[in-house]
């Protein structure tokens, strides 16, 4: 079964709007591991717009499955990291005016510094992960800097409208992930995904982890964060009965 990682960031949002201790981002991802998420998934940004350091450390000794910890590749972040130990950091781009991630890791153009960030990774005993494009160029570089997986950024192929286009896009998501696993990364998905077009990327044999967070916080607004991890794990699972 394809392992569902909730993200929580977007319940830290909601608190922020008022700076006060409500709603808890903790308490979200409980309730979403009792609803059978097998891991949490934060970002920490560098401008703290929503999850801040001490829900770093509050969720990373709180929960009770593996947490993935989205960042910057950043001395700032690196060291954090360290400090605290998640189960993975995921690095990503960023941008301080970005209203969220727009788009993949261009691993090829900085081979030496992220391989150094996950030497140190490694070291500290943190497993190693990085977002990026379905393009094969990031595939391999993602293998010669030693990185233990990929996540496959899924936001193009949830923006298209068109049948034609949308084919195109998994085409070109299913060729990195097959190449990825063929060449020993593990294989993740994520960003936009919804309880509809998550189908056919969990139909797609090689991922093995979905990363999904502001559809369900949302949904979360309408039903509770019980009801929207079950339902997002029913649609993984009706995709990934249908592999491609």
């Amino acid at each position: 079964m394809i392992r569902l990682f909730v993200n929580v960031d977007h319940v830290a949002t909601i608190r922020e709007a008022r700076k006060t201790v409500e709603p808890s981002p903790l308490k979200a991802a409980l309730l979403a591991e009792k609803a059978g998420a097998q891991g949490i998934t934060i970002h920490l940004r560098e401008d703290r717009r929503h999850i801040q350091d001490d829900d770093v450390r509050i969720i990373r000794e709180g929960i009770n499955t593996p947490l993935n910890l989205e960042m910057a590749p950043t001395e700032e972040m690196v060291k954090l990291a360290l400090e605290i130990k998640p189960y993975q950091v995921s690095l990503v781009p960023e941008k301080r005016q970005e209203i969220t991630t727009e788009g993949g890791l261009d691993v090829c153009s900085q081979e030496e510094a992220l391989t150094e960030i996950g030497k140190r990774m490694h070291d500290g005993g943190i497993l190693f992960s990085l977002f990026i494009d379905p393009d094969a160029k990031q595939v391999a570089a993602s293998k010669r800097i030693k990185a233990d997986s990929i996540e496959i950024n899924t936001g193009k192929y949830t923006e298209l409208e068109l049948a034609e286009e949308i084919k195109l896009e998994l085409e070109r998501i299913q060729a990195s992930a097959g190449r990825a696993a063929e060449i020993g990364l593990k294989v993740f998905a994520g960003h936009g995904l919804n309880y509809e077009n998550v189908k056919f990327i969990a139909a797609i044999p090689e991922i093995e982890e979905l990363n999904i967070g502001h559809f369900i916080v949302g949904q979360a607004v309408y039903g509770g964060m019980e009801n929207a991890v079950t339902e997002m794990i029913r649609s993984i699972k009706e995709g990934r009965g249908n592999q491609l």
